[in-house]
Formats: C-alpha cells, structure tokens, sequence
C-alpha cells in the first residue's frame, strides 16, 4: 500500500513538474521537442541525482511510464494552452504541487536506503530543487532556488515535518501527506505574506569617511586606505 502511494506521488509530481516545465517553454516559444525536453528535465532533473547520489538506478530507467507522463504533460499543455497563459498563476501552482511530492518521495526513498533523517531531508530538497533549476538555466532564467523566493526551505521544512512525524509513530501514509501539505502551505505563505531570505548583496559604497559593505557590515578606514580605495575604485 505505501509503495504503491508513493509511487502515485512520483507519478502525480512528474506530471505537475513537467506542465510548470512545458509551461514555461511555450512562453519562450519551444518547439515541440523543447518544450518536451525542458518539461522532462523538469521531472526526473531531481530524481536522477538523487538516486545518482545514493547509487542508485533513475526511476525513469526501470519504468518508461514517466516518459509517457511527460507526452501527457505536452498534450495538456498544448490543448489547454489559451486556458493556462490566462491563468497568472498556473506555472506557481503546478511547480508547487511538484515540489511538495517530489519532497515526500526524495525523503522516503533516502530513509528505504537506510539512511540517516539529515541526509533524506537533503536528499528531498535535492529531488525537489534540482529538476526546476536544470529548467531555468535551460530557458535562460535565473533558477527559482537563487533568487528570494522561499523555495529550497520549503523543502526543508517538509523534510523536517516528515521527520517529526516519524518520531511521533505517524502511520506512513499520513507522514508523507503531512510532509507534502506542509511544503505548500510554506510557499503559499511565503508568496501571500512576501516572506523572503535578506539577499547577499555587495556593494561599496564611499560616504563620509567610510567604506560600506551591505553585508551588515561597516570597515572604517583612515585617509590614506580611502584614498587608495577611490583610485583603484575610478579604474
């Protein structure tokens, strides 16, 4: 019963990852083939490395069904495409869909391998992340994972769901459900409420005697370092 949910929730996350993938092709104007490339890469990218990373074999090599899911993935896209560019918001919760069930799979797989709980909450946010960043740099786009957005602490957050309810003797079924609601309620909260990590951005700045670095931090230097640094700084 288990491995069968959990195989439903790696079908159902290959398909909603590979519409956000195909979705977002069509918008760059993909053929057919490319749009079908980035949606499959979008679906097993995750997947792939995962099992890679713990020797093992890629779902997509045992079962062919995922190819054929990511077919379905086009066709949708293709026959609902007037519908899909109105909707605004098709892409975030396609691609949120995916990243929770692919949580809930990378997690579960990882501990079926006998690994510690830290490694199957990495192990969950790399199923979960890697697939969609292979899809932006394909299409150009700065990869959701680097940009503010909470998305990779939403996959740590249902790791860590998934963790505490295993040790609260949760039946299994109900884990992995808790695991995925959580990593959707957290990016459903982050997107309404604007939630955001502080960005690393490095700037110098000379103002009033004094080199700013917006890393939270201030270097107060004398005159000569000042002067120094305006010289090299007009090069």
């Amino acid at each position: 019963m288990n491995s069968t949910f959990a195989t439903i929730l790696e079908i159902v996350g290959t398909l909603a990852f590979a519409i956000s993938g195909i979705r977002l092709a069509s918008a760059k104007r993909f053929d057919w083939f490319g749009a079908y490339a980035v949606g499959l890469v979008t679906a097993i990218g995750g997947g792939t490395t995962r099992a890679l990373l713990l020797n093992a074999t890629p779902f997509w090599m045992i079962n062919g069904s995922y190819l054929a899911v990511t077919a379905i993935a086009l066709v949708f896209v293709a026959v609902f495409r007037r519908y899909l560019v109105h909707l605004e918001n098709t892409f975030f919760i396609f691609d949120t869909i995916g990243l929770a069930l692919f949580v809930v799979v990378g997690v579960q797989k990882t501990i079926m391998f006998g690994f510690p709980y830290w490694v199957a909450i990495v192990m969950g946010t790399i199923t979960g992340s890697v697939g969609s960043i292979i899809r932006d740099i394909l299409i150009n786009e700065e990869p959701l994972l680097f940009r503010k957005d909470i998305y990779a602490l939403a996959c740590v957050a249902g790791g860590l769901v998934f963790w505490l309810s295993e040790a609260l003797g949760m039946d299994n079924i109900i884990t992995q459900s808790l695991c995925g609601c959580s990593v959707i309620i957290v990016r459903l909260l982050a997107v309404k409420y604007h939630w955001s990590l502080p960005s690393v951005h490095i700037q110098d700045v000379l103002h009033q005697g004094r080199v700013t670095c917006h890393i939270s931090c201030t270097l107060h230097t004398d005159p000569l370092i000042l002067s120094l640094y305006t010289v090299f700084h007009s090069l």
